[in-house]
């Protein structure tokens, strides 16, 4: 604002330095008193976030030392042998270089091994070994891993203090690893020079820009002071504001620089109107371009909202500045009759035309509802409820009217008396009632005099027409010939009651969104049905196996349902496959081919088959199902595209065999968190036929997960499959976690808002058998040598407490060894795997399959394979190169026959 001081013509002499500092350092002056109080403010906030720091630092110091002695004290408890070692009759003599190597290992200053009551076997200081530690550790004796801040002797420091646990679960002893607490605090003593140092240097920097702001500020004051401004602009604002008159200045950027009181009510100007471009201020474009053109005009007149606005405008140049525009305003409203009605009609077609747009944007019954509410609100009533049949919200057919919900509710204030959304409506209200017998709009313009309108409902009659509510009009939602539902359009005593024009544009806006509430319902049904044909075809539990701990997530495409399917299929001898596969396209035929193709690998699986092999027969599966499709049959797509991979597991070895058809490779990640996709062979998508498919085996140490998922998690319309991958590489590159929390991690990482595409994840974690629950003998091609190794197994079962199941064990491993022997070739293997159940597994180089008959009661033999039916829960043959394995799973515990049965090793019964 210029200063109102009277200046001499001529040249301005401009002030020496020595006047601008002392003009600077007089508190007198305004520019002086805010450095003064900017500069108080910048030190305070300055040593708050220095002291914010400093306490953030050092609370990240120690939760670093909490986390890095907790992974290095679980590394150690969890390696391989350290369970073991622990058992052994001189743990320090094993343990100690191990604990010594994996502390420097993992940047920690101990790492112990402890008895479970406490006795130290390893520690840094080998004076201490055998002395307790002190502390409470009863909590991981007991099984829990825990860390804590210790003090005592002989350091204080954060330590973890781990579980060791055996094959069985049990509590076998205790690590813990730790940093000393003098050593947590380096990292802050060595940033503390930083900290303090930016600190000095943000300080600098903002009180150089405080006095910056303040040399500004001077000059724009004129070296005025507070009580001179106050002083002048109480004249200019009283004089300004006092006037019946409108009053704009706009700058020659045209943006709006100055608007009094009548200004800002005449043009409805919002509160944040100054400095904003008169462009964006909506005041009509005959307006906005005069204000901006500059030009002098009287009394010309402007439709502004529903005024019309007399305009004057003056060019003006305030001194120091540019040239700008002064228009004063005056309200001409005898004009407005004339007007009205023509503006609104045109606003009725501007909301019909934003109806058509914002009224159907998603399928989805509820959304619809609620955006015909939205946009109706507030420009054609003040409340909109709309009421829809229940089979319509569950995407039926409506066959009559009944049980009506209230769906969806929009107004302009939240504290109506309405029925909330959710709540069951009475279609034997009137005028509803009315409305839906007519198939019409009803109106009613007064409902204090209403005779009908809530006599069904006193107390709500009486609570709607205390809080304001005046006036009706109630539409039926009807969409070829089906009464769909309702939509009321109520207005309160801030806006004129509802007339005859008012109950034809209701009709209107109701028709265009009765359409889309029945397209979104027909969308609906369709849906629905897909997603219930899509689960019932998808396993809904997990079966329980050794090999694998697993964790998985599935969510269907919300545009439509596909063909994403996953499984985990438990084989003999401990072997468990996964699988995951994609089938192109959406719908129910896509639903349906999953299920076919998810069936045709468990049956295919039953056979045990190489992946390989499997993935062979499902291409000629798919090439049969795509032959038997009649030609020229657009309802049913072809299956080709469908891709799959299917891998085997073997937890006694660590061996993972992976085949694919055209799908995308697993991620594998190894105890340390690092993150691989193998490299497998290319190969096509089921049903394009005449390629061979290839297998590629992977040695995964303990721990390793193996993540199996479907396109649609990595790629979408955001962004492409490579961008995906390395996501998924960032959210799986964390070591530790299980296989829930990795599914947890992957899809908060990599989940779209709305995907386009079904989304299908398994995650596994490799378990090892334990090589001490493993027995295997080769044997030589004689008979007699049946009786010894049945001796060795008997002798081995008891080692692992099976007595009970000696007897049946003995039995089958007889039938299926005699008759290895007998009819096989060498070389003849027995082994025995002890895990949930108890296999045993006889393998010869002969790919000859014995089968299960019924023998006669004359016949000498053929009577072993069904002893082993019996006695086995489950038993069958698996080819291998060479030759085969006969293999039987048997209960543990499993009682002995009632009745003795003889068996000869000599005359086997087979």
């Amino acid at each position: 604002m210029p200063s109102s001081r009277p200046r001499p013509p001529g040249r301005r002499e401009r002030p020496g330095w020595r006047r601008r500092l002392q003009s600077l350092l007089s508190v007198h002056s305004l520019a002086t008193q805010v450095f003064l109080l900017q500069a108080v403010v910048i030190i305070l906030l300055v040593v708050a976030a220095a002291v914010a720091l400093v306490l953030q630092a050092r609370y990240d110091s120690y939760e670093d030392a909490h986390n890095r002695s907790l992974a290095a004290a679980e590394a150690f408890a969890y390696g391989p042998g350290t369970a073991a070692a622990l058992k052994s009759p001189d743990p320090t003599a094993i343990l100690q270089p191990a604990a010594d190597k994996a502390a420097r290992g993992a940047g920690v200053d101990f790492i112990s091994a402890l008895s479970t009551d406490g006795v130290r076997y390893t520690d840094p200081e080998p004076q201490l070994i055998g002395d307790r530690v002190e502390g409470d550790i009863s909590r991981a004796a007991a099984g829990e891993a825990f860390t804590e801040t210790f003090e005592g002797e002989p350091h204080e420091a954060v330590r973890a203090v781990v579980p060791v646990l055996d094959g069985s679960r049990r509590v076998v002893g205790l690590v813990t690893a730790g940093i000393q607490v003098a050593n947590v605090g380096e990292l802050l003593d060595r940033q503390m020079p930083i900290l303090l140092g930016s600190a000095a240097g943000a300080l600098v920097l903002a009180t150089g820009g405080a006095a910056l702001v303040s040399r500004r500020l001077r000059r724009q004051t004129h070296g005025l002071g507070p009580a001179e401004m106050t002083r002048m602009y109480e004249h200019h604002d009283a004089v300004l504001h006092a006037v019946r008159e409108g009053v704009l200045i706009v700058g020659g950027d045209g943006r709006l620089l100055l608007a009094n009181d009548e200004a800002r009510r005449l043009l409805n100007l919002p509160p944040d109107a100054d400095r904003r471009p008169v462009s964006e201020l909506r005041l009509g474009p005959g307006i906005s371009r005069l204000l901006v053109s500059g030009k002098e005009v009287s009394d010309e007149v402007f439709l502004s909202g529903d005024r019309l606005l007399a305009v004057n405008t003056r060019p003006t140049a305030p001194y120091g500045g540019v040239t700008g525009l002064v228009a004063s305003l005056r309200d001409t409203t005898e004009l407005r009759a004339l007007s009205g009605r023509a503006e609104v009609a045109r606003e009725r077609l501007t909301l019909l035309y934003e109806a058509g747009v914002r009224i159907g944007t998603t399928l989805d019954v509820r959304r619809t509802a609620r955006e015909l509410a939205e946009v109706a609100v507030p420009r054609f009533a003040d409340f909109v409820t709309v009421e829809l049949l229940d089979p319509v919200l569950r995407g039926d057919e409506p066959t009559g009217l009944g049980a009506m919900r209230r769906t969806a509710l929009s107004g302009i204030r939240d504290d109506h008396p309405l029925q909330p959304v959710g709540d069951a409506i009475r279609i034997n209200i009137t005028p509803m009632s009315t409305a839906l017998a007519s198939g019409r709009a009803l109106l009613e313009p007064d409902l204090a005099a209403s005779r009908t309108w809530g006599s069904e409902d006193p107390e709500g009659r009486r609570q709607a027409l205390a809080y304001g509510i005046r006036s009706l009009i109630t539409v039926p939602l009807r969409a070829r010939g089906v009464v769909l539902g309702l939509v009321n359009y109520w207005r309160s005593d801030d806006a004129p009651r509802f007339d005859e024009d008012d109950t034809s544009f209701a009709e209107e806006l109701a028709a265009r969104a009765a359409v889309a509430i029945d397209n979104a319902r027909r969308y609906t049904r369709e849906h629905a049905m897909a997603v219930t044909l899509q689960r019932s075809l998808l396993p809904r539990d997990l079966p329980e196996q050794d090999a694998l701990g697993v964790a998985w997530r599935y969510l269907p495409a919300q545009a439509g349902v596909g063909g994403d399917w996953f499984d985990v299929i438990p084989l003999p001898g401990f072997r468990v496959a996964v699988v995951v596969g994609d089938v192109v396209g959406h719908g129910m035929h896509a639903a349906a081919t999953m299920g076919r193709l998810r069936t045709a690998v468990l049956n295919f699986s039953s056979l045990d088959l190489p992946p390989a092999d499997l993935l062979a027969r499902l291409d000629d599966l798919v090439l049969r199902i795509d032959a038997d499709q009649p030609p020229g049959d657009s309802e049913r797509a072809q299956v080709t595209g469908a891709t799959c991979l299917y891998a085997v597991y073997d937890p006694v070895g660590g061996r993972c065999t992976i085949a694919h058809a055209g799908h995308l490779p697993p991620a594998v990640v190894d105890p340390e968190g690092r993150v691989v996709y193998p490299e497998l062979p290319v190969s096509p998508p089921l049903g394009v036929g005449g390629h061979p498919f290839e297998e590629t085996e992977l040695d995964l140490a303990e721990g390793s997960r193996l993540v199996l998922f479907t396109d649609g998690l990595v790629e979408d319309r955001q962004r492409d499959i490579d961008e995906g991958l390395a996501m998924l590489r960032d959210a799986l590159a964390r070591p530790g976690l299980t296989p829930e929390e990795t599914c947890v991690a992957v899809m908060s990482a990599l989940l779209p808002d709305q995907p386009g595409d079904d989304i299908a994840l398994l995650v596994g974690r490799t378990r090892l058998l334990d090589r001490s629950r493993t027995a295997q003998w080769d044997v030589p091609l004689d008979v007699s040598a049946v009786s010894r190794i049945r001796a060795e197994a008997g002798r081995k079962l008891a080692d692992w407490g099976l007595e009970d199941s000696s007897f049946v064990t003995e039995l089958v491993l007889s039938e299926l060894l005699t008759n290895a022997i007998r009819y096989g070739t060498e070389p003849v293997r027995v082994r025995l795997l002890y895990g949930r159940t108890l296999v045993v597994e006889v393998s010869d180089g002969s790919s000859t399959s014995p089968h299960l008959q019924r023998a006669a009661a004359t016949d000498e033999g053929g009577r072993g394979l069904f002893l082993v039916a019996q006695f086995s829960q489950r038993w069958g043959t698996r080819y291998v190169s060479p030759g085969k394995i006969i293999w039987a799973e048997l209960v543990l515990g499993a009682e002995p026959p009632a009745e003795p049965v003889m068996v000869f090793d000599e005359e086997p019964a087979w």
